[in-house]
């Protein structure tokens, strides 16, 4: 299986774009994990944002799973989501939000609270030997159960 990284990039911190990553990679050990981070334009954006979307969106191509920090919004995140659902790619966001955007609900296959459940969730599908893709699933937030819309 493979992962990509996605979450907000443009604007933040050292600590905000690599301190989950690294989390998260380190507890999805044996997993191949796409991060854009390792090509860290940051800075740049406004010289090279055709290469930076064409990297983003390949790397997304090559992907089983886009797993999403939503911990605060984020356009290129948000596009990323989108292109990745039109690919039929499996969505898992991670949020403290206590609502999202109809948007998102619409466009993932999972919401969940924190970067370990989204890990629990992600191991659980590598244990069935599976990724679904747009396929109906509950998803908690809270103590809310919600069952995806959409296709």
């Amino acid at each position: 299986m493979r992962v990509y990284l996605a979450g907000p990039i443009f604007g933040c911190t050292d600590k905000e774009c690599k301190h989950w990553r690294a989390r998260a990679r380190a507890a999805l050990l044996g997993v191949e994990v796409l991060d854009p981070m390792e090509r860290d334009y940051r800075y740049s954006e406004r010289d090279i944002y055709r290469k930076i979307v064409k990297d983003d969106k390949s790397a997304i191509d090559r992907c089983d799973l886009l797993l999403v920090n939503f911990l605060r919004p984020s356009v290129g995140t948000s596009m990323e989501i989108l292109y990745a659902w039109e690919r039929k790619k499996h969505v898992l966001i991670f949020t403290e939000a206590q609502a999202l955007s109809p948007w998102l609900l619409f466009h993932s296959n999972a919401v969940v609270r924190s970067l370990e459940d989204a890990v629990a969730y992600i191991w659980r599908l590598v244990r069935r030997r599976q990724v679904t893709t747009h396929q109906p699933t509950a998803r908690t937030l809270g103590k809310q159960t919600h069952t995806r819309g959409g296709r």
